[in-house]
């Protein structure tokens, strides 16, 4: 491959309407995942490509490419054609990404299942996507995943193989579980690695042949916080393009060693972390399975890592870590935080104190691959603090009223929308939700807030299902979080509104305290006074030692809400 150039991003000349878009001297790849992964192989055979730490796994390029082969031989081998759903149920570990990368190769669909489900979740995402194949992990802290397939599918106990037939799923017909211990009606996974031996490297050419980059290839299920969760369904070309060029941003090579403590049943470590090291023949290092901020200082400096992801919650617990001044960090240069809306004050103290001068910002959603915006590494530190970059090459933006849908003006806030190669295909047989998502002009409705300077620069000010209206006037949660993180003694806050008989909504604060220091309720309301507007300062002010989180680490509010309703005794007065 030649030298690549730098992106082209928007014109010099300032916009007067909210609308962006990126050209790049760097075109778009029309590759699958599988023929790209070969090609890297190629290219860096013996340079490490998967770095394990939980499973003291290490991998160079060429022995990874010789195990994901022999996973898509075995997976050719039980049957599976192109378009069939393999679901995958565990954190982190080598066998995710190994699945993730044979079943590119093979057109099989991987649907991404959260390692946090339930019973009821599992049942819905597998019975919805349709999956013939479950591949999953023992158990894990207090999630028995073994006991809740059990109880889903009672007859694995008298099977006399592993063909499964059950009238609660009829399309599942394999289980593959983790680990050494037999289980009956489950295949173990060196008993599925072994069924590889039956397929020649030549069929597995010719399937891999058969692909094609606009093929889907990837179900990731929405949070699902209103309604039954959706599966945005994903192309080889929309996330392995992704993945190349917010790696190709941050100027990663076969040098690099990507600390991804993120999950990667979520776009960011599959996407972001995966695809990106293995579009330039980086390392992907795990350090544990679940994020476990001790262990991702632990492998940075054993490791010598050079970047790391996360989401601004995590950054917020590795630096509030007893031991962090005990780490020796100075490989980093570069990461990304992305996720939700990063506090300027995290990330300047994420510049100075893990010595990541090159961090950037990531702004999209998993319906586009997820990233639509970025800052890159000649992106002014007030703007890397202050908004979500710029949009990303090939990519465009706009902001949009959300009543008319009309372009409005730079700097006024309303909805942002995106459009191109990173839209998804649509939700898994759900036209409707499709189509309320993606409109007719093909651009995605994020259901954001967000503003526009003259140069592009976009900044998120929140949801527009979490704006606070007081009074009439529209209040933006960020706002009011950016502001008390400036008080020396917060460490984190997260601001919601609650209903209120006389304004319609009042504001709620949810303060944690750093370690040993003190904060009084009074104290924070004299530090708005006379800083803030009046209307601004919150009613209700909460401390507490944590917040409800999704496995990716996103903020729940929906939740905080109902339990500030439910503390506050305002279940009478709420509102829809």
């Amino acid at each position: 491959m030649t030298q690549m150039q730098e992106p082209a991003f928007i014109e010099p000349r300032a916009l007067r309407w909210s609308y962006a878009s990126a050209t790049s001297s760097i075109p778009l790849l029309g590759l699958t995942i599988g023929d790209m992964f070969d090609q890297t192989v190629a290219r860096y055979p013996d340079q490490p490509a998967l770095i394990v730490r939980h499973q003291e796994i290490r991998l160079s390029y060429r022995e990874l490419q010789s195990q994901v082969n022999q996973c898509a031989k075995a997976l050719m081998q039980l049957g599976i054609q192109k378009g069939q759903r393999i679901g995958i149920w565990s954190p982190n570990c080598a066998e995710w990404c190994i699945t993730q990368f044979a079943t590119s190769k093979i057109g099989a669909i991987l649907v991404n299942l959260n390692p946090a489900y339930r019973l009821h979740e599992i049942e819905y995402a597998l019975k919805d996507s349709g999956c013939s194949v479950l591949i999953l992990a023992a158990d894990f802290k207090n999630s028995h995943y073994t006991e809740m397939i059990l109880e889903l599918l009672p007859e694995l106990t008298r099977s006399t193989n592993e063909q499964i037939q059950s009238t609660r799923l009829p399309e599942l017909t394999r289980i593959i579980r983790l680990g050494q211990e037999k289980q009956a009606g489950m295949l173990t996974w060196d008993e599925l690695m072994a069924l590889g031996e039956q397929v020649s490297d030549a069929q597995l050419a010719a399937r891999q042949q058969e692909q094609e980059f606009d093929d889907p290839i990837n179900i990731q299920y929405t949070s699902g916080t209103t309604g039954y969760p959706k599966g945005a369904t994903l192309s080889h070309h929309n996330i392995l393009n992704n993945g190349y060029f917010v790696a190709e941003l941050q100027k990663l090579t076969h040098e690099d060693r990507l600390c991804i403590p993120v999950p990667l049943y979520h776009c960011f470590g599959m996407v972001m972390g995966n695809l990106g090291c293995i579009t330039h023949g980086a390392a992907m290092v795990y350090p544990s399975a679940v994020f476990e901020p001790r262990a991702v200082l632990q492998t940075v400096q054993d490791e010598q890592c050079t970047a790391l992801y996360g989401v601004p919650t995590m950054f917020i617990a590795e630096l509030n870590h007893a031991e962090f001044s005990n780490f020796d960090l100075s490989s980093l240069r570069t990461g990304v935080m992305a996720g939700s809306p990063c506090p300027i004050e995290v990330m300047k103290r994420v510049i100075q104190l893990m010595h990541m001068q090159d961090t950037e910002i990531c702004y999209g959603m998993t319906e586009t691959a997820p990233v639509s915006c970025q800052s890159t590494l000649d992106t002014p530190l007030e703007k890397r603090v202050s908004t979500v970059g710029q949009v990303g090459p090939h990519l465009e933006v706009k902001i949009v009223d959300p009543a008319s849908g009309q372009i409005v003006p730079v700097g006024n806030t309303g909805e942002l929308c995106t459009r191109g190669y990173s839209v998804m295909l649509g939700y898994w047989n759900n036209p409707e939700a499709t189509a309320a998502a993606i409109d007719q002009a093909r651009w995605m409705h994020t259901g954001d807030l967000a503003t526009m300077d003259e140069e592009g620069y976009v900044n998120i000010v929140g949801r527009i299902k979490d704006m606070i209206i007081r009074g009439g006037e529209n209040v933006y949660p960020r706002e009011i979080e950016e502001f008390l993180y400036t008080h020396p003694e917060i460490a984190d806050v997260q601001v919601i509104g609650v209903p209120d008989p006389k304004y319609g909504e009042a504001i709620v604060a949810w303060i944690k305290v750093r370690d040993g220091e003190q904060l009084s309720e009074e104290d924070v309301r004299e530090f708005c006074s006379g800083q803030i507007a009046h209307y601004k300062i919150p009613r209700y002010i909460r401390f507490t030692q944590e917040y409800p989180m999704t496995v990716t680490g996103k903020i729940q509010k929906y939740l905080m809400r109902q339990t500030s309703i439910q503390e506050l005794g305002l279940q009478e007065i709420q509102t829809a």
